[in-house]
C-alpha cells in the first residue's frame, strides 16, 4: 500500500462495505468523499461527513499510517488547520493534536479487497508489453473508451496548433504549412521540416507556388543541398535559389534533414519534393482540405501528388539510381498524413464554429485504415479488435501516456480491473 493507491481507492469509492466507524466506534457517514486535490495540502476538499449527528464540512487528509501525520510535519502547517476526517490504511499511533480537536480517525484496513493490491503490483512490476497484460480482459474495455482516447488526444494536439496561430497571427494556412511539413518529415525528419518550414516566410512561398522549380529551390536550398550542384538539374535549382534569396533577402540559415536509417522512398530529398508538388498542384489547397466532407475528398487531394521528374531516377542528387520510376505518394503515407496533420487542424479550425465537429471528426477517423505498427500488434496479441484508424490512433495515444510511464491509477482499463473484486 501506498499514499497514492489509498488515495484513488477514497477518490473511486472502492470498498468492500461502507459501514465506516471511527476508532473509539462511532459511526461515520461520508456524504461527501470530496475533490481530489493533487496540489499541496490536504488530499481531499470540500467533503462533508455525519458522525454522532452532527454534520462537518471540510478537508480530508489520507495516510499509510496514522504516525504520518507527525512524520509530514502537519501540525506545523495552517492548510491542515480545517480538517474534518483523518483517514488512515493502518492505525499505529494516537495522535494527540487530533484528539484534542475531536477530529475522527477512520481505519480502512478491513475495507479494501486485498486481491488489489495483488493487481496494484503487477502493473507496477511486470515488465511486459503492458503491465496489466496478464490480467488484460479486451471485453473489459470501457464504452466508448476510443473516442474519448482520440478526442483526448485531439484537444492535445489542438492546444498546440492554437499556440502556433497565436505567434503567426492566425493564419491557418501557415500553421497548414507548417503542420503537413512536420507530417512529411516523419519521425526521423519531422522537427526538421517543420523548422524549414517555418524559417520560410508564407507570404513569400505563397508568391512562388505556382512555380514548382523555385518551391523546390527553395526547400533544397535551405536544406544546404545546393552548395556543390552535381549536375544540370541542380545548378537550375541553384541559381533560382540565388534568385529567391536577393529577391526576397532570405536568410543564409541552413537546416539539415538526415538521410539515416531511412528506406530511399523516404529520403528527404523525395519528401520535399512531394510536398513542393503537392502546394503546386493545389492552389487553394487549405480550403479543400476544410471543406472537404469525406476521407475519398481528402484521399484525392494527394493521389496525384509525386515527386517531381528529376527524382523518377534519382533518391538523392547527382546519383543515377537503378529503379526509373515516379515517386509518388503511397495510401498509407496519403492517411498517415490525413491522420496527423489534416485530421487535428480540421478539428481546431471548426471547433468553435460547428458543435458537430468531434463527431465528424471521428467519422473520418473511422472511415481510415487501421494503422501497422509494433504498438498496434501489440494490442491485437491481447485479443483486442482492432478496424479502423480511430481505434489505433486511442490505443498507440493511450500506450503512450499511460501504459509506458504507468500511470494505471488514471487509466480507464486499469481502474476497472482494480475495482473488479474477483481473484487474479
Amino acid at each position: 500500500m501506498n499514499e497514492k493507491l489509498l488515495q484513488y481507492l477514497w477518490n473511486f469509492k472502492v470498498f468492500t462495505h461502507f459501514n465506516f466507524r471511527d476508532l473509539s466506534g462511532n459511526p461515520i457517514e461520508i456524504l461527501d468523499f470530496g475533490k481530489w486535490n493533487k496540489d499541496s495540502g490536504p488530499d481531499f476538499l470540500m467533503a462533508k461527513i455525519k458522525i454522532n449527528n452532527v454534520i462537518l464540512a471540510g478537508n480530508i487528509e489520507l495516510h499509510v499510517r496514522s504516525s504520518d501525520w507527525i512524520f509530514h510535519q502537519h501540525s506545523k502547517d495552517p492548510n491542515y488547520d480545517n480538517i474534518i476526517l483523518h483517514v488512515v490504511f493502518q492505525n499505529d499511533a494516537d495522535i494527540d493534536e487530533l484528539n484534542r480537536k475531536n477530529i475522527p480517525t477512520l481505519e480502512l484496513r478491513n475495507h479494501i479487497d486485498e486481491n488489489i493490491f495483488t493487481k496494484y503490483e503487477k502493473l507496477l512490476k511486470e515488465s511486459q508489453f503492458i503491465a496489466c497484460e496478464d490480467i488484460f480482459n479486451p471485453h473489459k474495455i470501457p464504452v466508448h473508451f476510443h473516442e474519448e482516447s482520440l478526442l483526448t488526444k485531439l484537444e492535445e494536439k489542438s492546444e498546440e496548433l492554437e499556440k502556433d496561430l497565436e505567434i503567426h497571427k492566425n493564419n491557418y494556412e501557415a500553421v497548414l504549412f507548417h503542420s503537413l511539413a512536420y507530417a512529411f518529415g516523419l519521425k526521423v525528419n519531422a522537427h526538421l521540416f517543420k523548422q524549414i518550414a517555418e524559417s520560410i516566410d508564407f507570404t513569400v512561398f505563397n508568391k512562388i507556388r505556382q512555380n514548382k522549380t523555385q518551391v523546390e529551390a527553395l526547400l533544397f536550398g535551405i536544406s544546404g543541398w545546393l552548395e556543390k550542384p552535381e549536375d544540370e538539374q541542380m545548378k537550375i535549382w541553384k541559381r533560382e535559389f540565388e534568385f529567391l534569396k536577393t529577391k526576397f533577402d532570405l536568410s543564409d540559415l541552413i537546416i539539415r534533414p538526415k538521410f539515416l536509417r531511412l528506406r530511399p522512398p523516404n529520403f528527404p530529398t523525395l519528401r520535399l519534393s512531394q510536398l513542393a508538388d503537392l502546394y503546386y498542384q493545389h492552389q487553394n489547397l487549405f480550403s479543400k482540405i476544410i471543406n472537404a466532407k469525406n476521407t475519398d475528398e481528402l484521399l484525392g487531394i494527394f493521389t496525384h501528388v509525386k515527386a517531381s521528374e528529376y527524382w523518377d531516377h534519382h533518391f538523392n542528387f547527382g546519383k543515377l539510381s537503378p529503379v526509373d520510376q515516379p515517386k509518388v505518394l503511397t495510401k498509407d503515407f496519403i492517411e498517415l498524413i490525413i491522420l496527423n496533420s489534416i485530421l487535428p487542424l480540421k478539428y481546431t479550425y471548426h471547433k468553435y464554429h460547428n458543435e458537430e465537429i468531434a463527431d465528424e471528426v471521428l467519422a473520418f477517423y473511422r472511415e481510415l485504415s487501421a494503422e501497422k505498427n509494433s504498438i498496434v500488434d501489440g494490442w491485437k496479441n491481447l485479443g483486442l479488435k482492432i478496424k479502423n484508424a480511430l481505434q489505433t490512433q486511442s490505443v498507440i495515444y493511450h500506450y503512450k501516456n499511460y501504459c509506458t510511464p504507468k500511470n494505471c491509477l488514471n487509466c480507464s482499463i486499469g481502474f476497472k480491473i482494480l475495482k473488479e473484486s474477483n481473484h487474479v
